[in-house]
């Protein structure tokens, strides 16, 4: 079996570049020593750029609108159905608020007369006069009323009065009456002894004669006084019925005038129900003779008309024509993630790039930025939108340079909340760890928290 030793080390010769010529020729190489040089600046650079400020940011998509709803695009509706006959304007014209766009003509036939409001306001006139002939009716019955009224208190006090007159009667007839049984008693007694007293010859036969004649007028007085008394008690019962037929007869003649009254108002009532209801068609006659110019709303540009042509019909409701309004106050309406929706507040700043304007964007530092404009967070919407996305309304920053004078409502724009100052290195931590930015609260919005709370 060969033992098979390892061979002795050997040493490595240095290698002598003067030996070469080759060598000299290309030279010592510095491009490791350069490289590294390189290496250790790039990376000193960056660990020291981790610890330079980042400003986090929301970035959300948006279109210019206007802060007021009376300065944003409209369109104008036709209020009566009609049919077009003119255009006074052309699109992309300048209109004055009040100048006339177009005019339209009735289509509806019941409004075809020409002179329907002078004649409805002859009928109206005429109902006016009905109706103050039967307000006269109403007054001349009330004047009939009154003077009935008066009568019939004059006729009831003259039939009571009569009443009580025979009530007089009848009781003077009664003393009558009996005063006449009493002479009638005294003068039977008279004859009565008489007859015995001539019977005794103690009286003549002309005495005896003269009481008998006493007796009989004693007796016709009282059947006179009785025929009297009787006559006295029908007129005082006549004088009863009497009382109780003129309050009938008054009854019926103050219920018929009142009742004639009553209808006279009734008709009257009905009359100027009738006037009220014409003078409102009057009106409405007459606020649509005024919807058949359509006019210019506000100071605005035409931008499209919605129908053209003459001789077109609209109907009620239906848009003619859109409307730019000359003035108005540029805002952004941008759109968040729910998930961002927590972050906004009211005031917060938000940079803008505008389509159409160039822009040079660092979003870590929007101040280092070219190109952008500033803003103001002014609304946030309670509601989420359809898109599922909360809206955010933003108006221009007045500490910032102003908007660009060429923006027209319905751009494009794209925007960055700016939110709370970090370092890279906590910024790209929270990248790859997937949490959301940290929530930015303004000092002074803190310290007037702080005062509320204490």
């Amino acid at each position: 079996m060969l033992n098979i030793s390892p061979a002795p080390e050997c040493a490595t010769p240095k290698l002598d570049h003067g030996n070469y010529a080759a060598m000299a020729l290309v030279g010592e190489g510095r491009a490791a020593r350069t490289f590294g040089r390189l290496v250790t600046v790039a990376v000193v650079i960056f660990l020291g750029a981790l610890f330079l400020p980042w400003t986090q940011n929301i970035r959300a998509r948006g279109t210019l609108t206007s802060l007021s709803p009376d300065q944003r695009p409209q369109t104008i509706h036709a209020v009566i159905p009609g049919r077009i006959e003119q255009w006074y304007v052309q699109e992309g014209q300048l209109v004055q608020k009040g100048d006339t766009i177009l005019r339209i003509s009735e289509v509806k036939q019941e409004y075809f007369d020409p002179k329907l409001l002078d004649r409805t306001q002859e009928q109206i006139m005429a109902k006016e006069l009905t109706s103050k002939s039967y307000q006269e009716k109403v007054n001349s019955l009330d004047a009939q009323i009154d003077a009935l009224s008066q009568s019939m208190r004059i006729k009831l006090e003259q039939a009571a009065n009569k009443i009580l007159q025979g009530k007089l009667r009848v009781q003077s007839d009664s003393i009558r009456v009996v005063a006449a049984r009493t002479e009638l008693k005294v003068a039977r007694d008279q004859l009565k002894r008489g007859e015995e007293q001539f019977t005794e010859g103690l009286i003549s036969m002309v005495e005896l004669e003269r009481r008998r004649v006493q007796e009989q007028r004693a007796n016709a007085t009282i059947i006179d006084a009785e025929n009297k008394l009787l006559d006295a008690r029908n007129e005082l019962l006549n004088a009863e019925l009497d009382l109780g037929g003129i309050r009938n007869d008054y009854r019926d003649k103050l219920s018929k005038a009142e009742s004639e009254k009553y209808a006279s108002m009734s008709q009257m009532y009905t009359t100027e129900a009738e006037v009220t209801k014409m003078q409102v068609d009057l009106a409405s006659y007459t606020v649509r003779a005024g919807n058949y110019i359509i006019r210019a709303p506000q100071t605005g540009y035409i931008t499209r008309a919605v129908k053209s042509g003459v001789g077109e019909l609209v109907k009620e409701g239906e848009p003619l024509i859109s409307v730019m309004p000359a003035r108005f106050d540029l805002a952004v309406e941008l759109y968040v993630r729910p998930m961002d929706m927590p972050l906004i507040n009211t005031g917060q700043k938000v940079r803008f790039m505008f389509d159409g304007w160039p822009a040079i964007i660092f979003s870590g530092w929007p101040n280092t930025s070219y190109g952008t404009y500033g803003g103001k967070v002014v609304a946030i919407d309670n509601l989420i939108s359809p898109n599922g996305k909360y809206r955010i309304l933003v108006g221009p920053d007045p500490d910032d340079k102003p908007w660009p004078q060429a923006l027209r409502v319905g751009a494009g724009a794209n925007g960055m909340a700016l939110l709370k100052d970090v370092r890279i290195w906590y910024e790209l931590w929270r990248q790859l760890n997937g949490f959301p930015p940290d929530l930015y609260q303004d000092p002074m919005h803190v310290g007037i928290d702080k005062e509320t709370t204490s």
